[in-house]
C-alpha cells in the first residue's frame, strides 16, 4: 500500500490456533496453527486477495477478521476501531459494515425463504428501511446485481448458480457495508459465469466505493480483480505486493510455483511448469525455520533454522525468503 492511501482495514500479527484433543479425557495434545502471524492493510476502495493452496489459512483469516472465529492473538483495526475491544452488541452493530459473500451459492441461501424475505430480513434486523419501503429497496438491490424485479418472489431453487450468487451479493449489499470478504465467490461456478460475477463485483466497487478482501486459489481470477495480492503458505504470508508486481516479478519460490501452474492461452507457447516436491507439512507440527523449506528448490542451511520475516524489495513488494531477500536484512 502506498503512503498516500488510507487503510480501511489493518491486520497486525493475526494468529488463530485450534486445540487438538486426544484420549478419553480429551486433553489438549497440541495446536493446529491455522493462521500464524498474518499482517496486511487494505486501502479504501481497493481489493486485496489472499491466495494459496487449500489449507493455507485463507478462509480462517477472513473469518477471524470478521470475528466469526475469535483470534488467538493479534489485532484487527477496521475504520479506526480495534475489533477485539468491542463487546458482542458493539460488534453486532459494526458487523453490518463488514459483510461476507460465501463460496457456495447453493448452500448459503435459505431454500424456504423467497428472495424478498431474505433481503428484507437484513433490512429489518438493522433497522435500515421502514416496512412500507422495503420492497422498493429490495427491487433496487436486485437491479443493482442484474436480476429482474420478478426474482423477488421466487425461491433459491428456481435460479441458476450464477443467479444465486448474485442474490448472495445483493444480500451482502443490503446493509450498505464498507468491507466485503468474498470467500472464493466464483469457484463453484462455470468459467463463463465466473467472468460475469467478477465484472459485477468490480462494477459495484467503482459505483459504491467498496473495499474487498478476496479469497481464492485461481490465479487468473486473482489477477483480474486484485489491486494487491498476499500469497499464503501454511498460515503465513510469504509474499505480498501490488498485483502488477506479484504477477510480473514473483520472488518467493512458492509464488513462482503457483504462477507456473496457470495455463498460457497461447497456442505453441513454451511453458515451463515448476513442480513442488513433497506434501504440505502438518499445521500441528510445522517445520522449523522457514515453513516452506522442506519443499523449496532453493533451500539453504539458514532456511532450516531461522524463521523468515517479510522484508521490502520494492515500493509495496515484500517477501519472506532468506535466499531472495536483500542481504542487509539477513
Amino acid at each position: 500500500m502506498s503512503s498516500a492511501e488510507e487503510a480501511l482495514l489493518t491486520v497486525d500479527d493475526l494468529a488463530v490456533y485450534f486445540p487438538v484433543h486426544k484420549g478419553v479425557l480429551s486433553r489438549v495434545a497440541g495446536q493446529v496453527h491455522a493462521v500464524d502471524g498474518v499482517s496486511f492493510e487494505i486501502p479504501r476502495g481497493k481489493t486485496l486477495s489472499l491466495v494459496g493452496e487449500s489449507g493455507s489459512g485463507k478462509t480462517t483469516t477472513g473469518r477471524a477478521i470478521l470475528r466469526l472465529i475469535e483470534p488467538t492473538q493479534g489485532k484487527v483495526v477496521f475504520n479506526g476501531v480495534t475489533l477485539s475491544d468491542l463487546h458482542r452488541k458493539e460488534m453486532r452493530n459494526l458487523r453490518r459494515e463488514m459483510q461476507l459473500i460465501f463460496q457456495d451459492p447453493y448452500g448459503s441461501l435459505n431454500p424456504r425463504m423467497t428472495v424478498f424475505s431474505m433481503l428484507a430480513e437484513a433490512l429489518a434486523v438493522h433497522n435500515l428501511c421502514p416496512r412500507e419501503k422495503r420492497r422498493d429497496r429490495v427491487l433496487e438491490l436486485l437491479d443493482l446485481v442484474g436480476l429482474p424485479p420478478e426474482a423477488a418472489d421466487r425461491y433459491p431453487n428456481e435460479f441458476s448458480g450464477g443467479q444465486r450468487q448474485r442474490i448472495g451479493v445483493a444480500r451482502a449489499l443490503a446493509v450498505e457495508p464498507s468491507l466485503i470478504v468474498a470467500d472464493e465467490p466464483v469457484s463453484a461456478l462455470d468459467v463463463s459465469i465466473q467472468a460475469q460475477i467478477l465484472n459485477l463485483l468490480k462494477d459495484l466497487q467503482k459505483k459504491l466505493g467498496l473495499t474487498y478482501l478476496f479469497i481464492g486459489h485461481d490465479l487468473s481470477v486473482i489477477q483480474h480483480i486484485s489491486d494487491y495480492v498476499a500469497v499464503m503458505y501454511l498460515g503465513r504470508i510469504v509474499e505480498i505486493g501490488s498485483a502488477d508486481e506479484i504477477f510480473a516479478n514473483p520472488v518467493h519460490p512458492y509464488t513462482k510455483a503457483l504462477l507456473s501452474a496457470v495455463p498460457v492461452p497461447v497456442p505453441g507457447a513454451v511453458h515451463q511448469r515448476q513442480i513442488l516436491t513433497g506434501d504440505i507439512p502438518s499445521p500441528i507440527d510445522p517445520p522449523g525455520g522457514c515453513h516452506f523449506h522442506p519443499r523449496c528448490p532453493d533451500c539453504q542451511d539458514i532456511c532450516t533454522t531461522r524463521p523468515t520475516q517479510l522484508v521490502s524489495i520494492g515500493v509495496t513488494h515484500r517477501v519472506a525468503c532468506h535466499v531472495h531477500a536483500p542481504k542487509d536484512n539477513e
